[in-house]
């Protein structure tokens, strides 16, 4: 935790003649792009990983067909499909998860008062007038939503809407291709996996809620890593 908030001062100081005050978020920023960057590779290979799912739908429809009176069969079937062509459902899920010790040291970094038994300087930065280690309800107690910091979470949440309204749409058309793929209505690829296939174009919304509870630079990690997300898999899926 120390050896990490040095660095974030380091880079905030760097930052601090172009981005003045804000110079702390400029460096979570920036190292969150690094962390999106390191897991560019996998992000790439869940994208083909995909394209391959999408490419056995008329495979795994037959299947279905073939053992629509027999659930266990057709579980047995699909995942033996899924190994024989070296595709695993799963692997898409790999990057998200690869992010969420570097989103938990930063959450740490900013909730905590001390850190190596020093004062946590990291606390007194700002993203204009919000603290990078207050929330919203913090800014609701001092100003209000038309406060200082309250107007810096009103962009952050404009800024969260429009991404989730996007990556719902990116969603639901990524769905959509898999479905005419298949030449189904909405089939399962493998069984269990349906109601999560239906929640995911909403996953997005979720992070209006979250930028709402967590520390000002942990949603600001969370806000520049899902704008990150959403343009890769534009141009990954496209």
């Amino acid at each position: 935790m120390s050896v990490f908030a040095s660095l974030v001062e380091r880079l905030a100081d760097l930052l601090q003649p172009l981005f003045g005050v804000s110079a702390a978020a400029a460096a979570i920023v920036l190292f969150t792009a690094f962390v999106r960057l390191l897991v560019h590779p996998l992000s790439r290979a869940a994208a083909r990983g995909q394209k391959a799912r999408t490419a056995l739908q008329p495979r795994i429809a037959e299947l279905r067909r073939r053992h629509r009176r027999d659930p266990e069969k057709l579980r047995r079937a699909v995942l033996e499909l899924h190994t024989r062509e070296k595709v695993s459902p799963l692997s898409g899920c790999l990057p998200s998860l690869l992010q969420v010790p570097a989103f938990f040291l930063m959450y740490h970094l900013f909730s905590s008062e001390e850190i190596g038994g020093r004062a946590n300087g990291l606390l007194d930065h700002q993203l204009f007038a919000a603290p990078l280690g207050g929330r919203w309800a913090d800014a609701l107690g001092d100003g209000g939503v038309f406060g200082g910091a309250g107007v810096v979470y009103m962009g952050l949440f404009a800024v969260v809407a429009v991404v989730a309204w996007f990556g719902y749409r990116l969603s639901r058309r990524m769905m959509a291709a898999q479905s005419a793929t298949a030449g189904v209505g909405g089939g399962e690829q493998v069984p269990g996996l349906g109601a999560v296939t239906k929640v995911m174009p909403f996953m997005s919304f979720f992070t209006l809620v979250s930028v709402a509870v967590m520390p000002l630079a942990a949603a600001l990690y969370v806000v520049t890593s899902t704008t990150w997300g959403l343009v890769e898999r534009a141009v990954l899926y496209r």
